[in-house]
């Protein structure tokens, strides 16, 4: 695996032949040591990779990136810990964009990639708080790559290969993933918050586009996407009222 044109995310890698789960790992030794920031723990074969509200990532073996890079982001207040999931949900559109230039890649809510209508990759963001600060951050990434099946039956997964029909090798995309990790992390740390949150809208799922939802009640209804509010939830307009949304609080119908 050939060394990430980076400053320090990726420089030191952490290669597993196999893991139950890079974040889980990750977190075991951020309680053991402090590794230098930008250190990434990268596998092709995580057996129990975890997703959003405990979600299972599924991963078939040697055939995706299943990775977690560990970030001490203490320039940000707790109450700023969105913007993380901005500029990592931008760094992998940037990445899935990059391999599929033309494809409708886009950020669907909170932090998924989307080629279409269907899920590509996933994040998991995992902070560690001490009083107002950020005290580290593990960033969990799972991008389907090679897989062309999947046997747990998840409800729109789709993959590189399958939206491009090529088969990519996965050693050579683990660095281009670290470089445009630190690109969007040192525009944040630069302070450009508004050129950040402009482009994360500009590529959100369903911005201004009036679409059905589901509430947490299992109610349907249909609501049109205007932003969101400064501690990530989304912000929707039904019928012609302004709602806000968090995680919990709203499902997706495709």
């Amino acid at each position: 695996m050939r060394r990430p044109n980076t400053l320090f995310v990726g420089q030191a890698l952490i290669d597993l032949p196999q893991v139950a789960s890079t974040n889980a790992y990750t977190q075991e030794l951020l309680s053991k040591t402090k590794p230098a920031e930008g250190t990434v723990i990268s596998t092709f074969h995580q057996s129990e990779g975890r997703g959003q509200i405990g979600n299972k990532w599924e991963s078939e073996p040697g055939k995706n990136i299943s990775l977690s890079l560990i970030l001490y982001p203490d320039f940000l207040a707790v109450k700023d810990q969105f913007q993380l999931n901005i500029i990592v949900s931008l760094a992998v559109f940037d990445f899935v964009k990059n391999c599929l230039p033309d494809r409708p890649v886009s950020i669907k809510w909170p932090n998924d990639s989307y080629v279409g209508d269907k899920k590509i990759a996933g994040i998991l963001l995992q902070n560690s708080l001490i009083n107002t600060q950020i005290r580290s951050t593990v960033v969990g990434i799972g991008i389907n790559i090679n897989q062309t099946a999947f046997v747990t039956n998840p409800p729109n997964p789709t993959s590189m290969r399958l939206e491009s029909s090529l088969d990519f090798e996965l050693p050579d995309l683990v660095p281009a993933l670290c470089e445009f990790l630190e690109s969007r992390y040192l525009q944040l740390k630069a302070g450009k918050i508004v050129p950040l949150q402009e482009a994360y809208l500009r590529h959100l799922y369903r911005f201004g586009i009036p679409a059905k939802y589901l509430r947490a009640s299992g109610e349907p209804f249909e609501g049109t996407i205007t932003g969101i509010d400064e501690i990530g939830r989304l912000k929707m307009e039904v019928r012609g009222k302004l709602e806000v949304f968090d995680l919990k609080e709203l499902r997706y119908e495709v």
